[in-house]
Order: C-alpha cells, then sequence, then structure tokens
C-alpha cells in the first residue's frame, strides 16, 4: 500500500473514532442545554448554555436545590431547581418554602423577588412519592413547574446541570447555585 493511501486511510481512522467518541459523550455522559424562558431568572437567562452531567445520577440521587434537566413532555425540555425529594413534603406559606415543615432559606431568590409583595404563592402541602421530586423556577411568578405540572419522575431526568460555558463572561461551574 502506498504512504499517500496509509496515509488517508489513518486520517480516516481518526475521523471515524473522533465522531464515534463523541456520539458515545453526547448521548451516555454530558449533553447541553439551551435555556428557553425566564423560569430561572437571575439564575439562568434565556440563550444561556450549560453542559448537563447524564452520568451523576446514575450513581447518586439528587439533592435539595440542584439544578436539573428533564424532559417536560416529548418536545420539550426544562431546567429547574430541586425543592423536594421522594417522601418530602412541600409547600409554600406566606412567602416561605417549607420542606417536612422547616422553614427553607432561598438566598438564590433573593434578587428576584425584589419589587413583588408576594413571589410564591401559597399552596397546600404536596408529598413527594418514591421515585420523583419536586421542582420549582427560581422565578416562581412565571414558572411552569411542580405547582402546575405535579412531581416530575426521575426517570425523566436528563442530568444535573453542571457548568455555564456561554456566554464566555459567565461561564461558571453551577454546583449548587
Amino acid at each position: 500500500m502506498s504512504k499517500t493511501k496509509r496515509e488517508l486511510l489513518g486520517w480516516v481512522k481518526a475521523i471515524v473514532i473522533a465522531i464515534l467518541l463523541a456520539v458515545i459523550i453526547r448521548t451516555f455522559l454530558f449533553t447541553s442545554y439551551e435555556v428557553r424562558g425566564e423560569s430561572m431568572l437571575p439564575t439562568a437567562h434565556e440563550g444561556e448554555l450549560f453542559i448537563v452531567n447524564k452520568i451523576n445520577y446514575q450513581f447518586s440521587e439528587p439533592n435539595h436545590d440542584d439544578l436539573i434537566v428533564f424532559h417536560a413532555n416529548p418536545n420539550e425540555d426544562y431546567i429547574k431547581r430541586v425543592i423536594g425529594l421522594p417522601g418530602d413534603t412541600v409547600k409554600v406559606e406566606d412567602d416561605v418554602l417549607y420542606i417536612n415543615d422547616e422553614p427553607i432559606d432561598e438566598p438564590y431568590l433573593e434578587e428576584a423577588k425584589q419589587g413583588f409583595a408576594t413571589f410564591t404563592d401559597n399552596f397546600d402541602p404536596v408529598e413527594v412519592p418514591d421515585g420523583h421530586v419536586f421542582v420549582m423556577g427560581d422565578n416562581r411568578p412565571s414558572s411552569l413547574d411542580s405547582r402546575r405540572i405535579g412531581t416530575v419522575s426521575e426517570d425523566q431526568i436528563v442530568g444535573k446541570v453542571d457548568l455555564r460555558f456561554w456566554p464566555i463572561s459567565e461561564f461558571n461551574y453551577m454546583g449548587n447555585k
């Protein structure tokens, strides 16, 4: 085989391997997500891009305050904050979130609450069933979340939001923000 053919074959192999790796990584490990709408303001803005860790919940369970992406319906994925875990009882009374009758501090809402007399409407206690989570957006007055769509099955969760990568000026690890 000539040197040119070997070199061409080497390039073809490298490209095929790179494509396979990209497909495997995107399918099983990580994916990107673009924010649509204002339900997570000020934490996440329209058009921002995040890396979603798809493998994290294969080895651990969601935690309170995790930012997750989940399949809301066959055509849409939503980004929301995990508020309640299986077995928790969640309610809001007088603009205070309670989990298992304990008031919860939500410092990530301080900026969003400015200018609102009541930021989160009261709702009756909801017990989170096994295999589900209760989610809410950080922009409570403008969020389609578990208060209206019900709890989210853990099977619907795409993954945990790990990293904001766009815009570059907002690049950061999200952790439990």
